[in-house]
């Protein structure tokens, strides 16, 4: 589908959001991910001017948005540089990352970094339909300047969704959780650890190793959703 770009905004240290007009009859699941193209960029590289990449942006905003990490690669450095209007293209959605129709069981969702893409739209899209689902947030990062979405889901909260932000590198002032999200963190704030349904999304060597924590835990491989993110 072809669409239109309406431009781009730090959300985060390190981190933007891009915007884009949404294509008539365009709909996806909260959570789901878009094949973007750039069309005959100045610059490119041995990847291609395609990226996957999850939506960041709820279904029923009026627009589309990506949340990515900036790194110096051809495909980011000219989604930077786009000026506004310029023709992109938009394939899918993709992706099975989506909340569940039923809302028997807890969720937990646990993201590091930009992991939290598809738990940002979920959550919001939870909230905005008061949907029954019982979701508990769990987001790693370096530091609260780091982390992309951070006072938005803190402002979210309410009887069915909980908000667990945990930082590594955090100065003096952040009151909250230290460390990485482990055992102990979800043993803190999970009465039943091995009921829920587990989301992980992050950096593979993340979603790898928590993946461990729970199964060391007693979660099936059954019970855990996962996406990683290595990056552009």
């Amino acid at each position: 589908m072809d669409t239109r770009f309406i431009g781009g905004e730090t959300v985060a240290e390190g981190t933007m959001r891009f915007t884009f007009l949404k294509p008539e009859g365009f709909s996806y699941a909260a959570g789901q991910s878009i094949d973007l193209t750039l069309v005959s960029p100045p610059e490119t590289d041995d990847l291609g001017n395609m990226r996957s990449l999850t939506l960041s942006s709820a279904p029923d905003d009026e627009h589309l948005a990506i949340t990515v990490r900036m790194r110096d690669t051809a495909f980011k450095r000219m989604l930077a540089a786009m000026p506004a209007g310029t023709g992109v293209k938009v394939d899918g959605p993709f992706g099975e990352l989506t909340l569940p129709e039923g809302a028997d069981r807890d969720i937990v969702f646990l993201a590091g970094g930009i992991g939290i893409t598809p738990f940002y739209a979920m959550s919001r899209h939870a909230a905005a339909h008061a949907l029954p689902h019982r979701i508990t947030l769990f987001y790693a990062n370096r530091t609260p300047e780091s982390a992309a979405f951070l006072t938005e889901l803190a402002e979210l909260q309410n009887p069915n969704f909980s908000f667990m932000p945990t930082m590594t590198s955090a100065d003096a002032l952040w009151s909250g959780e230290r460390g990485r999200i482990d055992a102990a963190l979800l043993a803190r704030h999970l009465s039943k650890p091995t009921n829920p349904l587990y989301y992980i999304a992050g950096p593979m060597s993340m979603v790898r190793a928590l993946r461990n924590v729970l199964n060391e835990s007693g979660v099936r491989d059954a019970d855990i959703r996962t996406e990683e993110f290595t990056g552009y």
